[in-house]
């Protein structure tokens, strides 16, 4: 058990560095948040936590091994997730509500986003990027033994994929506070375009790195 305690403290530190540094997930949850509130932006983060089970289950079951030794495979994967990291990033370039419309939102308690939308968004961000892919594997290959018991690796991953939901539920209660929303607001026009920006530079990084 004590080896197993140890494997995991190694195993959800290193994985939590990885999850608070911003890439495609954070941009995602503080764009959901500031644009349509607090509880979008919970189901996205719950959205992203369950995305992360996808990449737990095809590691543990031995697929994601196989998968990333096929090359025309996992280039395919790639370029999904960088054609919707550009759908994402066209949304936010083409622009969205105006301050306005989005303080007249949250004062009637409504949005023009659904709960269901909301989490599939945050579900297909993580769902679909490829680097999660090559993480997932390399942590579960270099630092889990193959004689921990699948239970038990089970266990590390639902325990990762809470983590994630809790991190960006965190995320997403910093930045629907008054003074730190309104802030995001006053500069809405600017931080969408911006935003539009790096989810397309992630997205056309990821398709110059392509091989087949």
């Amino acid at each position: 058990m004590s080896v197993y305690y140890h494997e995991f403290l190694t195993l959800a530190l290193i994985h939590f560095l990885a999850v608070i540094i911003p890439g495609p997930d954070f941009i995602i949850s503080v764009r959901q948040s500031t644009q349509h509130g607090y509880r979008i932006g919970c189901m996205t983060a719950v959205g992203i936590g369950c995305g992360i089970s996808v990449h737990v289950f095809y590691t543990l079951m031995g697929v994601g091994l196989v998968l990333s030794q096929n090359h025309i495979f996992m280039s395919l994967f790639q370029i999904m997730g960088a054609l919707y990291l550009l759908y994402l990033g066209w949304n936010c370039l083409k622009g969205g509500s105006t301050p306005i419309e989005i303080n007249m939102q949250a004062a009637s308690g409504h949005t023009n986003m659904s709960y269901h939308q909301a989490f599939m968004t945050g579900f297909w961000t993580n769902a679909l990027n490829p680097k999660a892919t090559i993480f997932f594997l390399a942590i579960f290959t270099s630092i889990v033994s193959t004689t921990t018991p699948l239970f038990t690796q089970i266990l590390y991953g639902g325990w990762m994929c809470l983590v994630n939901t809790l991190w960006f539920v965190v995320v997403s209660l910093i930045f629907t506070q008054p003074k730190i929303r309104s802030g995001f607001l006053k500069y809405n026009f600017i931080l969408e375009k911006v935003m539009g920006l790096l989810l397309g530079a992630i997205a056309i990084r990821l398709i110059l790195g392509v091989e087949f």
